[in-house]
Parts: C-alpha cells; structure tokens; sequence
C-alpha cells in the first residue's frame, strides 16, 4: 500500500510520520517531491540550495523509482506537501491511498511567518488539498480528511478511525516515538524540526499565540474559506 499525506506546512505532519514509522509494516518517506518543488517554481526556502544539492529534482523519477516503486515492507507513508504537486501527471495518485491533513490557517499561518515571512495562499497547501479533495469525490471516493486539532485532542481514537478508514490494523506503537533526529528526515529538519525533535508522543492542542504579521491578513481571509471547505470530510473519531 502506498499511502501519501497530503499536507499543509506546520500541520503536525511530521509527527504523524513519526508516528507511522512506528509501525511494524511501514516504512516512510519525508518529502520526496520537496526538490522537484524548488526546481520548478524557484520558490526560496531556508536551505533551498541543499535541498537542491541532495534531492532528485526530476518529479516524474521520484513518482516512478520511490512512490510506486518497490519497498521493503508492505506499506510505504509518504509525508507529502500538497503545494510540492506542480508540473506532474497525477495519475499515479489513482495507485494510492490519499489523505489530506489540514490545520486551522487562524493556528497555521502565525507559525508559518517565522519561516516564511512573504508567505502566500499557495505556500498552505490549502487550494491543492480542496483541488485533491474535490477529484477524489468525482471518482466516486469520499475523502480522508484529518484535523490536526482533533488528532491533537485525541490521538489514539483519531489514529483508530484514520487505520480503519485506510483499511490497515491499528497499532497502539503509534502513540510515541523517540526523541530527536530520524534517519528518514530531510535536509531541511535542522530548519523546521526542532520542536518535534524534542517530542516522544503528539503534544496537547494549543492555539497559535502568534500575532499574524497585518500583511498576511489577505492570505488569511482567503484561507478560512478553503479549510472550511476541507472540514466537511474531516474524521470523526
């Protein structure tokens, strides 16, 4: 089973990774699409030149030789930004199991402005997940969708619900993890990872304190609506 997490930035994703990698028959992948994203849009991100430098930067290689490509265990997770999926035949989502993790933009983009601070509505992630979604619900599929404030709130009957809607056992090795750096990080994690680095387990729901600098109130306003879009299909647990 492949099984990409299409993702936001600061969307507790890498915790759910983390939390995969516990898994007896999982193995996982950070962001195979990250270098091929850079490549083609020339977006400018902390470290962007050693993500260049240490990634395959061709899409439609990584799609073939890593997503469908063959693995040592029977299900490979695919830690995924939705914004990386630019200039790519989709089919090969058709081979997948899809899940989308979306987060509050009033809680998300705060967090996001200390990394990137011209962010704009594409860096969310937000219109590909609710351009995901909408595909997947004219193929007759109904979408899985995870809060993580929910999966904050409850890990272990969220994760339940996720494992059932995915057709896979769930197991209780989910829960924690240990502390500091993975093998499976990217280049990247010395940038964005230091708190979850510090974690062993999901930590309890907090809303963002930040102030969100006034320029990015715009992205804001256009994000509400997406997200509330995406929050119809979200699991219940």
């Amino acid at each position: 089973m492949r099984l990409n997490c299409w993702s936001g930035p600061r969307n507790v994703s890498t915790a759910l990774m983390y939390s995969f990698r516990q898994r007896s028959d999982t193995v996982v992948f950070d962001e195979p699409l990250y270098g091929h994203y850079l490549a083609v849009t020339g977006r400018q991100h902390p470290g962007a030149d050693e993500v260049l430098a240490d990634m395959d930067t061709d899409g439609q290689a990584v799609v073939d030789q890593t997503i469908l490509g063959p693995h040592k265990r029977e299900v490979a997770f695919f830690k995924q930004m939705a914004h990386h999926l630019v200039d790519l035949d989709r089919s090969f989502l058709g081979a997948c199991r899809n899940i989308l993790l979306v987060r509050d933009p009033r809680d998300m983009l705060p967090s996001l402005a200390v990394q990137l601070p011209d962010a704009t509505l594409a860096d969310t992630g937000l219109a590909m997940q609710v351009e995901l979604a909408d595909s997947i619900v004219e193929a007759g599929d109904e979408p899985v969708v995870v809060d993580s404030k929910v999966l904050l709130k409850d890990p272990e009957a969220t994760l339940a619900e996720l494992c059932r809607r995915l057709g896979i056992e769930f197991e209780p090795a989910m829960l924690a993890w240990p502390d500091g750096p993975k093998s499976e990080d990217g280049i990247w994690a010395k940038h964005w990872y230091h708190n979850v680095h510090q974690s062993t387990r999901f930590g309890e729901y907090r809303s963002q304190l930040r102030q969100l600098p006034q320029a990015l109130q715009p992205v804001l306003d256009k994000a509400i609506p997406l997200y509330e879009n995406l929050e119809q299909y979200a699991l219940e647990p």
